[in-house]
């Protein structure tokens, strides 16, 4: 026996809420880690701040970010590092060889 004003089946709304929400991306897990970090064109995040690597997607979330995290440091937007731009990283460009498991470098 139920109580009183419980419904004994789910209804439409419920269902569809659930389905919503179990094929939607909302962002979390593997799935929208790439959209997080902007590592791949596409992604939200473009812009990275210089000082604490946090992203954000355009020019006045960094500023609002700046403000409240590095308020003792002038804003210079130039100095942002842009996710989305194809030019190759400086780190990228390095030749040197890096060692192997134990220190030594592997031929």
């Amino acid at each position: 026996m139920t109580g009183k004003a419980k419904p004994k089946k789910h209804t439409a709304k419920e269902l569809a809420a659930k389905l919503d929400a179990a094929t939607t991306n909302r962002g979390g897990g593997k799935a929208g880690l790439a959209d997080r970090t902007g590592k791949e064109k596409g992604g939200h995040a473009k812009l990275e701040c210089p000082l604490c690597k946090v992203t954000a997607p355009d020019i006045k979330s960094m500023q609002i970010h700046h403000d409240a995290r590095h308020p003792k440091i002038p804003f210079d937007d130039t100095k942002l590092n842009n996710l989305h731009s194809t030019a190759p990283a400086a780190a990228a460009e390095t030749s040197k060889p890096k060692p192997g498991v134990r220190g030594s470098l592997k031929k």
